[in-house]
């Protein structure tokens, strides 16, 4: 199936990425959308990265002082 891209500038920038790493264009899609979609899968949620955070690093006790 093919992938007609109508935007100029996203035309140019996989042209740009593709005459970078040496590939084709098609190549380079599938390269970035590839890496994009790793990205998206290992991405930590915010709440468990703050959950993470504050079983690492625990709050000093009170002390009583305002």
């Amino acid at each position: 199936m093919p992938l007609y891209i109508k935007d100029d500038r996203t035309a140019e920038l996989v042209a740009r990425l593709a005459k970078l790493r040496g590939i084709s264009k098609q190549d380079a899609v599938r390269q970035a959308v590839t890496a994009e979609l790793t990205r998206a899968d290992e991405a930590e949620p915010l709440r468990a990265r703050f959950a993470r955070l504050r079983t690492e690093h625990k709050l000093p006790p009170p002390t009583g002082l305002a």
